[in-house]
């Protein structure tokens, strides 16, 4: 009787909790992905360039219209948060970057205009958005600021009349080179709230500069960006904005998304490692046959198996309405550390050839230290799941 390999990364079978159609609908995806952007994305890695095209794949896929089929012609329904994070899963599963500049534009630019503008700027911006005829950014991390943007921010907004007029510096804007709508976060001057305001491409005083030299998600145009008495009018602010609480919406519903990243990253570092222990001979035999070697695999698969878990869950309270911002937190911090010991062990699994970019896990391996960082580190992610179980701030 020949035996039955456990191929697929998903060992608890997850996604037995979609439906048969939603399924079939993620493998055509990951078909699509496989046949035409998985081509591209090792050259466009090791250029640091964005391709030209591969918008037009996502809007192919109506990738943004699945979470607002409102604003898209193709007549789809809107999708669950748990469909959503497979397909988060496989996006990222061939290749990082791309779904990272998909994320900016459908998550954090998308929907800080659909969560925060008004019906009439919603309409004005979102249909564009949704079948890549514009792309969009998201602005607020500053050169100063990262963990403490908050309370730390300096880029400002100084209202005249029926004008707004920013001054300030942002940066690590993904999209942010080529953006043609960047929701810029700005502390209003006379009231010390946070608001945000919708900078269009080519607006006097508005700059931005390619970061070069990176080593991870190389292919992301992540900019500079300087803001020097940008004049921006009252109708491109986003008139649900009150406060930096409405900001930090945006961020907890797309840090449920960096969970999955964080996940599909480890599932295709674990996917590689399992082949490649399967086809490299040592010793006269598979190195997969080596008991040091299954420990590494194992202890992948464990992680990826626990990841699997939180992220399915979260998703669920998600789709009921039911989960926390503390939950996203934790999601965002266990996943990411998790995803750090996969790579690492895939890359050891492959010895000297893990850190060559043509057998993939390199990539993976550099790529995983942008996600462990981004959307709130796990230090800062800790420090609110840590006051949400003591009812103690330890934030400084």
């Amino acid at each position: 009787m020949a035996r039955h390999i456990h191929t697929d990364p998903d060992f608890f079978g997850f996604a037995a909790l979609l439906s048969e159609t939603e399924r079939a609908e993620l493998a055509d995806i990951r078909a699509f992905l496989e046949r035409e952007l998985a081509p591209l994305a090792d050259e466009a890695w090791k250029k640091a360039e964005f391709p030209d095209g591969v918008f037009g794949k996502f809007a192919e896929l109506d990738l943004a219209g699945r979470s607002y089929p409102e604003y898209s012609n193709t007549g789809k329904k809107r999708r669950s948060a748990l469909f959503q994070g497979f397909l988060n899963l496989e996006l990222n599963r061939v290749d990082p970057s791309f779904a990272v500049a998909a994320g900016v534009h459908t998550g954090l630019a998308m929907g800080s205009i659909n969560g925060g503008g008004s019906q009439e700027q919603r309409d004005r911006w979102l249909p564009d958005m949704v079948a890549f005829r514009k792309i969009g950014a998201f602005g607020l991390t500053e050169p100063e600021g990262g963990s403490d943007v908050a309370g730390g921010m300096r880029t400002t907004a100084r209202r005249e009349g029926d004008t707004w007029v920013l001054d300030g510096a942002k940066r690590w804007i993904g999209n942010g080179t080529f953006a043609d709508l960047v929701v810029i976060w700005a502390r209003d001057q006379a009231d010390d709230n946070v608001k945000g305001f919708v900078v269009e491409k080519g607006t006097p005083g508005f700059t931005a500069e390619k970061i070069e030299g990176k080593i991870a998600l190389r292919t992301v145009q992540n900019a500079d960006l300087v803001l020097d008495g940008v004049r921006v009018p009252e109708e491109n602010r986003l008139q649900r904005i009150d406060s930096f609480r409405d900001t930090a919406e945006v961020l907890r519903a797309t840090r449920g998304g960096v969970a999955w990243q964080a996940l599909a990253i480890a599932v295709r570092a674990y996917e590689l490692a399992r082949q490649y222990a399967t086809e490299r001979v040592q010793f006269g035999r598979p190195i997969g046959g080596f008991q040091l070697v299954q420990d590494l695999l194992v202890k992948m698969l464990g992680n990826i198996t626990a990841m699997f878990g939180l992220v399915t869950r979260l998703a669920q309270l998600s789709d009921a309405g039911q989960d926390t911002p503390e939950q996203a937190a934790l999601a965002k911090a266990f996943t990411t550390t998790r995803m750090r010991e996969v790579v690492a062990w895939a890359r050891e699994l492959f010895g000297g050839n893990g850190i060559v970019l043509e057998y993939g896990v390199a990539k993976l391996f550099a790529d995983a230290e942008a996600v462990y960082s981004f959307e709130g580190s796990r230090e800062m992610n800790t420090l609110i799941v840590g006051k949400a179980i003591t009812g103690q701030s330890a934030f400084v």
